[in-house]
């Protein structure tokens, strides 16, 4: 079993004269999942894509893709690497079956046969003979999808692919994403959609202003306790009261949704709670220690979490 990663970074930075856009990043993404490369606007989410896929110089460090070396073995490394940079670009006149035509004619004999199964995985086969100008943003991301899967690729780059798309745009998105993984396939997004990335991906890299500031896989990032405990009864009033009186908590109150939030005191866990709550004759309909979100990780650790 192959088990070198399929995307390593060692030191990479990018200078623009003054200016640091990418400062000394240390990536290592192993093969078979949805990675998500997460940041605000100008942390140098695309300009990493563009030195990988070898449109920008690097100002040092070292790259390596599916175990070649960049930007020595460009060719060799990106052959099975497909990539969308921002919002992908088509002829508007042609179909979109013609612009994946024109398009394999760059990459070979091999990627006019992924054509007709292309346009299939990613919903288009009926819609493939219209011109691409009558196309919704959705539809044009999907075929930029198709576009990635001609080469047969290991690794996908997506950069920012759920920009525009309406909640079922994205749902589409989110499945299309897993089950290209589930193929053995990687896929690294970058984005600054914390719900969907947490949704998506499998691990994520955190950046902020050029630099990682935290990487690791999604239960890691998410594994902390807030200290809070929720609950949902059939009489939320009550609960609060029987709460306060018990001398288990340090405070309740209610969300929006008449949820209880409850601050216990030290050492006291959900069970007691409950036993309190069902000895007072109140339902109890669920209970538990909530956990920090990714975006509650994402902001605790970044000094940008007003842009996002």
């Amino acid at each position: 079993m192959d088990v070198q990663p399929i995307l390593v970074t060692e030191g990479l930075t990018k200078r623009y004269g003054d200016r640091l856009a990418v400062d000394n990043v240390n990536l290592t993404i192993p093969r078979g999942v949805a990675f998500g490369y997460l940041g605000p606007n100008g942390a140098g989410k695309t300009t990493l894509i563009k030195m990988l896929l070898g449109l920008t110089k690097v100002t040092s460090g070292k790259m390596q893709i599916r175990g070649y070396e960049l930007p020595e073995h460009r060719q060799a490394a990106l052959s099975r690497v497909g990539a969308i940079i921002e919002e992908p670009r088509f002829l508007p006149h042609l179909s979109g079956r013609e612009n994946l035509e024109v398009f394999a004619s760059v990459r070979g004999p091999h990627s006019f046969e992924n054509i007709p199964s292309a346009l299939e995985r990613v919903g288009l086969k009926d819609r493939c003979e219209d011109k691409v100008a009558k196309y919704s943003l959705g539809m044009r991301q999907r075929l930029g999808i198709a576009r990635c899967l001609l080469c047969d690729p290991e690794l996908l780059i997506l950069d920012e692919p759920m920009n525009g798309l309406d909640p079922a745009g994205i749902l589409e998105f989110r499945y299309l994403i897993r089950s290209l993984v589930d193929e053995g396939r990687t896929v690294v997004i970058s984005s600054h959609l914390l719900d969907e990335i947490e949704k998506t991906c499998d691990a994520v890299a955190i950046v902020d202003r050029g630099k990682v500031v935290r990487q690791g896989t999604i239960e890691e990032m998410t594994s902390n306790e807030s200290g809070i405990i929720r609950a949902a009864t059939n009489n939320s009033e009550l609960a609060q009261k029987v709460l306060i009186s018990s001398g288990l908590v340090e405070g309740v109150s209610l969300d929006e949704s008449d949820e209880l939030l409850i601050t216990p005191s030290t050492g006291v866990k959900t069970s007691a709670l409950t036993r309190v709550l069902v000895l007072a004759d109140i339902g109890v309909e669920s209970i538990y220690q909530e956990k920090t979100t990714l975006e509650d990780e994402f902001l605790s650790i970044t000094q940008s979490g007003v842009e996002v």
